[in-house]
């Protein structure tokens, strides 16, 4: 006999509530170089994420580390999760959840095409955890040059040096074909990255040339 009542819903979300409840919470939390990412399972209720827990599953993470790899590291905090309800299902163990701590409650809320976009007046250290958090399956982070739109897959950080007019944005070096750009602190090495046109992409790297300035808009 199942001992879950038909009208009890189970959620599953991608990470280790009561931070993080809402949307797209797996990116906010790389996005802001969270140590840990987890799965919870809660019982549903009238307001998102705010229903009893009955599962969780988390694991340290380190940095750099990208949303292709985030995913796969959650993907077994959802099977553990998902295995302790069942189990308890199948056997007919009433399911029982604990109440969330209100006091430890964070929001993430849902991210539009301007979240995509790169400010770099930030550090090199922050927007390379950005550009990772929004590549694949994601369209990319993205940025402007010239009035055209420019997607950044993949960047390195690079070592700073001293700049007495730290103009971020503008390209410093050239090291194997690739930009180095100044940030607000620190330097970015951008190893992929494509203009973005209708209907088709183009390696940055045609197009490059030494003097451009990245920019918000």
């Amino acid at each position: 006999m199942i001992a879950h009542p038909a009208d009890s819903l189970i959620i599953f979300h991608d990470s280790p509530l009561p931070k993080y409840r809402g949307f797209a919470p797996l990116v906010s939390a790389l996005v802001n170089g969270e140590r840990e990412i987890g799965v919870t399972a809660l019982f549903g209720a009238d307001k998102f994420d705010t229903g009893d827990i009955i599962a969780q599953s988390k694991t340290k993470i380190n940095y750099p580390i990208t949303i292709s790899e985030a995913i796969q590291i959650n993907n077994e905090n959802y099977i553990k999760c998902a295995e302790k309800v069942f189990k308890n299902i199948l056997i007919g163990q009433t399911l029982v959840g604990v109440r969330q701590d209100e006091s430890k409650a964070s929001y993430s809320v849902w991210r539009d095409d301007d979240d995509y976009q790169i400010d770099w007046s930030n550090s090199a250290t922050a927007i390379r955890r950005m550009v990772d958090a929004l590549g694949y399956p994601y369209s990319g982070a993205k940025t402007n040059l010239g009035g055209k739109l420019i997607r950044i897959m993949n960047v390195e950080e690079y070592p700073d040096v001293v700049i007495e007019n730290r103009h971020y944005g503008k390209v410093l070096f050239v090291i194997d074909g690739r930009p180095v750009v100044i940030c607000g602190r620190g330097l970015l090495k951008i190893t992929k990255a494509f203009l973005e046109e209708k209907d088709k992409k183009s390696s940055l790297f045609s197009l490059y040339k030494h003097r451009i300035k990245f920019s918000n808009r």
